[in-house]
């Protein structure tokens, strides 16, 4: 049996800091409005979709920073994407700033199933950035300050779908930089990744590492192989523009099992891109190339898991 899904990226335009929830979920409303009438079936949203990337502001008291996370879903404000979700039958991917009853702090992403239930929560494990005020950098990326490191590890389930079923999973932004991240999900049979992401245009320590043309082609890479290595589709979405005087760059992408991009983003505003998937790619890579139980060889991959920070080589004796 033929298994197709239509997925699409709902790219957003910038988030200014004084706009509300309600300027956000406006918009993400009229994305999901659109992709209904492009036959979507499901829909994936970017990173914090709900705010401002507001790790670029120090404060001292955390709690000053409360009002920007969630402490329930569905919220008020965001009750009406769920209801969006229920009429028009189409499931969603939704990023945002979870703020849990005990006061933990996650980078959070849900995807909800028409019918309003969560199927699947993940949180963003590998935070960039930094913790402390940085007097020497020209934008703050305080990640590690207002995030904790996820504690779900990277699940996978096997959720209802339109007509059919898929094994999906979920990334954050930084998270699709790291093969590790990629092969634990392909290790569960992962057939759709669902990613959101907000990434600067520059790469804000300007150390040299990594020149502006680059930022665009690294995410793109990245996802790419992770896809074709992992035997899956993924639907990396992002925020773009200028969002309060800083540049993000959008190139939101839709991936296939093969790492061919299907469709992307061209503009930096909210931007709707569909592509048509069929499960049954996944098999190929699944039964050939990348049949883990056939090729793949733990014991000798234990420093990936033994370590963490790398250590130089012994030195040859000659």
């Amino acid at each position: 049996m033929t298994r197709r899904l239509t997925l699409a990226a709902a790219q957003l335009g910038p988030i200014q800091r004084a706009e509300g929830r309600d300027v956000a979920v406006g918009r993400m409303l009229r994305l999901m409005e659109k992709a209904h009438q492009r036959g979507a079936q499901v829909v994936v949203f970017p990173e914090l979709a709900l705010t401002t990337f507001f790790p670029r502001w120090y404060e001292e008291d955390l709690a000053q920073a409360n009002h920007w996370y969630e402490t329930a879903l569905p919220s008020n404000a965001t009750a009406p994407l769920f209801e969006a979700a229920r009429r028009y039958g189409i499931g969603f991917h939704l990023g945002y700033a979870e703020l849990t009853p005990d006061g933990h702090r996650y980078n959070t992403a849900v995807y909800v199933h028409p019918s309003g239930q969560v199927v699947l929560k993940y949180r963003k494990v590998h935070l960039p950035g930094h913790r402390d005020f940085d007097p020497v950098r020209r934008v703050q990326h305080l990640e590690k300050r207002y995030f904790e490191p996820g504690d779900l590890g990277f699940p996978v389930i096997r959720a209802p779908i339109a007509d059919t079923e898929a094994n999906i999973g979920m990334m954050i932004c930084n998270d699709r930089r790291w093969p590790e991240a990629w092969r634990v999900l392909g290790l569960q049979q992962v057939e759709l990744v669902m990613l959101g992401y907000n990434t600067p245009s520059i790469n804000a320590e300007n150390k040299g590492f990594e020149a502006h043309h680059l930022r665009v082609a690294h995410s793109h890479l990245s996802i790419q192989a992770g896809a074709y290595q992992n035997a899956c589709f993924a639907v990396a979405t992002a925020k773009a523009g200028t969002e309060d005087g800083h540049e993000l760059f959008g190139h939101s992408i839709i991936v296939n099992p093969q790492g061919e991009i299907m469709a992307q983003a061209t503009s930096w505003d909210d931007e709707l891109i569909v592509a048509e998937a069929d499960l049954g790619m996944c098999e190929l890579g699944r039964r050939t190339i990348f049949d883990f139980a056939r090729h793949r060889r733990p014991e000798h991959y234990t420093r990936i898991t033994a370590q963490t920070g790398s250590e130089a080589p012994p030195r040859w004796q000659g």
